[in-house]
């Protein structure tokens, strides 16, 4: 299966705060996101980026897709954490929100940097994160790391025992059949507004599609494939440049096979969206215009 950095026990958590009072505080040109796109969590950061414009504020250093060290380090991060972190043990890995005026990371922590893009840089864009959804979206999140991600990583396992493999599967299928019940009655999964819950399912939903597929047999695939809303919202989604211009679909097959260690199994022939053709850029698009 692809290794992704886990947001469980993050090295960094600082967090952006609302004035000069908090030390690290909400400023233009101060911050920097340093991001592999063929990483979840990072793709999840980009993602959210791109639908709060952020892109004259907090500017963005995109990383190989292919980690560079064999233990997830990128080698450009390194000179950030050991400037952070005295003679730092672990990876130098993505994702990465560095501070510009100090050289040092603020975070590595996925969901509080989503928090802080969405509520202290992103005033101008939408709001992704309406308050008194917290406990909700937080539901979501769950839902995508412990039903679908953790769940599709355990029943593709290669050995594993068939009771094991059929409670990862129940699992699996139970958390799709939630958001398939959700989006039955509204365009997203938190209401009628894109939100970050949104942005996560999508990631989710496209690393099921493209990683973890691989490794589950046919039958369980085409049992996936059946949530015939969910996979239509995964292509709406992909529809709009903040998340079709991010897919670096190549990028994503050459770091599952660097970092991959199970066997593929039936199901990796049977592919449930076509990625590559759900987002058409906008000057293709025009290119292919006809004169009237």
């Amino acid at each position: 299966m692809l290794a992704a950095a886990s947001t469980a026990t993050p090295l960094f958590r600082g967090r952006i705060g609302c004035d000069t009072r908090s030390g690290y505080y909400a400023a233009p040109h101060r911050y920097r996101l340093h991001l592999s796109l063929t990483c979840p969590y990072c793709l999840q950061i980009a993602v959210t980026h791109s639908l709060l414009g952020l892109g004259d504020v907090l500017p963005v250093t995109l990383l190989p897709s292919v980690p560079d060290g064999p233990d997830g380090s990128h080698a450009a991060l390194r000179p950030l954490y050991e400037a952070s972190a005295h003679q730092h043990p672990g990876p130098a890995a993505a994702p990465v929100l560095s501070d510009g005026w100090t050289g040092r990371i603020v975070s590595t922590h996925t969901p509080d940097i989503v928090r802080d893009l969405a509520h202290q840089f992103g005033g101008r864009g939408p709001e992704l994160q309406p308050y008194g959804t917290e406990a909700e979206s937080g539901a979501i999140g769950r839902l995508c790391e412990e039903g679908i991600n953790e769940a599709a990583q355990r029943a593709g396992q290669p050995g594993i025992d068939d009771t094991v493999r059929d409670s990862a599967l129940m699992a699996l299928f139970g958390a799709l059949d939630a958001l398939e019940q959700r989006l039955a009655l509204q365009d997203h999964v938190l209401g009628s507004e894109l939100t970050t819950a949104d942005v996560q399912v999508w990631v989710t939903l496209l690393q099921l599609d493209t990683v973890h597929r691989r490794h589950l047999d046919a039958a369980a695939v085409d049992r996936i494939a059946g949530h015939p809303r969910l996979w239509a919202y995964a292509r709406r989604l992909t529809s709009l440049p903040a998340f079709g211009s991010h897919l670096d679909l190549d990028g994503i097959d050459r770091r599952h096979d660097a970092h991959c260690q199970g066997l593929e199994s039936a199901g990796a022939a049977v592919q449930i969206v076509d990625w590559a053709a759900a987002y058409v850029p906008e000057e293709a698009a025009t290119a292919g215009e006809q004169p009237g």
